[in-house]
């Protein structure tokens, strides 16, 4: 059974169905979303308990001939660092579509793109030929434009228009690093696995090292390509928050690993400092920018930015721990940041502000579930012993220190602003008496608000207690990349 082919075209018969869907049938249209992401988050998880991650190396292959003159290949595959992300990205798109059951404007539309964004997403972590990943790459773009675009807040045309200017430039470097990988190569081939066997000239890492550096570097995104994030996420819609920061981030992560890494060890050895200091000042300045934060929105957006200083980091590291680390902080930040978006949006819903000073007043005597939520994401984010991105920062400072001391001691001060900026906003907006003004706030009530938060709750003090449902799977390919 091609079961990765399957979940690649799954969302596309779902985003289909939804397009000859009656425009006036929104529950219809909500429903066949709603069972697609249900379907693929259990295909996931079916290909997650039957990997065998005692074996290094690729599983559930697919590899036919597809543009046979230029050596294109319909490839796909899964090892230990695409595996989390796969499940990674249809639970966050599954709580996703349940945080737009709300949705009113536009609603065919709006979930028609889902669909294929999801499709996009997938295709980026499971494809094993550079050409069909860079077509997936791309096709993600689009539905991420339009869904910031149309349905965000007043602002909404300037960050979806920041957001694919930059994003298309990115997509430039990483075109042109990928088409001189292919002309360089002794046998020409978009293929993943030939490319690894591929023995470029340390010289040719480093040059195609930094083409495609800079194509990831936007989406993760590295200072000082992260600008068209804050402004994304404050215009777009909670749910679209989620998806941005849940995976959309990971996808700049997971090609640093596995292509700079995987294919170009060289070059990243070339740039370990480099790397290593624009990892410390993503940690650093994103957490210092978001203590300074009025919108809470932003608060959560910059604190995106300092922790994937956390993924950059392991990579000019190169250690199997520190990898494993990355690894483990993308999955554990998809989970949180998901968490913490989705919980803004349910304030943003009832008391129609995201600004902190505005919302101070004891909002938990009103709303003690949304604040439980997101103290609890507030929590995790922070670093606290038990969630799981405690552990996952933890393997990355231990796996970095022998080789980045420095580095690694500037690091864990970044712990320090996020515990600040986080502990600062719970206190004045969910602590204190409450202010009249907000007395008239609802709590939860319906279930596709209850089962967001207790899914990713769940994953986040699961992966917590028990990290190695993920590092058990990530160890032994990280291992044999870096042989």
């Amino acid at each position: 059974m091609p079961w990765l082919s399957l979940l690649l075209v799954l969302p596309v018969l779902g985003a289909l169905i939804i397009f000859c869907t009656p425009r006036e049938q929104d529950k219809t249209v909500k429903a066949v979303a709603l069972l697609i992401g249900i379907l693929e988050t259990v295909i996931s998880l079916g290909l997650y308990f039957s990997y065998d991650f005692h074996k290094a190396g690729l599983q559930f292959i697919e590899e036919y001939n597809w543009i046979t003159t230029l050596n294109i290949k319909y490839f796909l595959g899964v090892d230990g660092l695409s595996l989390p992300m796969v499940v990674l990205t249809t639970f966050i798109f599954l709580c996703a579509v349940l945080a737009s059951w709300g949705m009113s404007h536009r609603v065919k539309e709006y979930f028609f793109l889902i669909m294929i964004m999801e499709t996009a997403v997938l295709g980026v972590f499971t494809s094993l030929d550079l050409f069909l990943f860079f077509l997936f790459w791309e096709l993600e773009l689009i539905p991420m434009y339009l869904l910031i675009g149309i349905w965000g807040s007043a602002r909404r045309e300037y960050a979806a228009m920041k957001f694919i200017i930059y994003t298309m430039t990115g997509s430039a470097f990483l075109l042109a690093g990928f088409l001189a990988m292919y002309f360089l190569a002794p046998e020409r081939t978009f293929d993943i696995t030939q490319l690894a066997k591929a023995g470029f000239a340390p010289g040719v890492q480093s040059l195609l090292f930094v083409l495609i550096f800079l194509g990831f570097a936007v989406k993760l995104p590295v200072f000082p390509f992260h600008t068209w994030l804050p402004d994304a996420h404050v215009e777009a819609p909670a749910p679209v928050s989620m998806i941005l920061a849940g995976v959309l981030l990971k996808m700049g992560g997971y090609g640093l690993i596995r292509i700079n890494v995987g294919l170009l060890p060289e070059g990243v050895k070339a740039y370990i400092p480099l790397l290593a200091t624009l990892a410390i000042i993503n940690v650093l300045y994103g957490a210092y920018v978001a203590l300074g934060q009025k919108d809470l929105k932003t608060m959560i957006a910059m604190s995106s930015v300092s922790h994937m200083g956390f993924v950059l980091l392991p990579v000019a590291a190169m250690t199997p721990l520190a990898l494993n680390g990355a690894v483990l902080e993308m999955f554990a930040h998809g989970t949180v940041s998901a968490l913490l978006f989705f919980c803004v949006g349910l304030i943003y819903e009832r008391a129609h502000t995201r600004e902190i000073k505005a919302l101070e007043g004891g909002l938990a005597a009103c709303v003690p579930k949304i604040a439980v939520a997101f103290i609890i994401g507030g929590l995790a984010s922070l670093g606290l012993p038990g969630m799981s991105q405690f552990i996952a920062e933890f393997l990355v400072f231990l796996g970095s220190f022998p080789v980045l001391r420095l580095p690694t001691v500037l690091g864990t001060t970044g712990i320090v602003f996020t515990a600040g900026y986080i502990l600062w906003a719970i206190k004045r907006i969910f602590y204190g008496p409450l202010n009249p003004k907000w007395a008239h706030l609802k709590d939860m009530q319906h279930s596709y608000e209850y089962l967001p938060v207790v899914i990713l709750v769940g994953l986040t003090v699961l992966i917590g207690f028990y990290p190695a449902l993920i590092t058990n799977w990530s160890d032994s390919s990280l291992l044999a990349m870096l042989r």
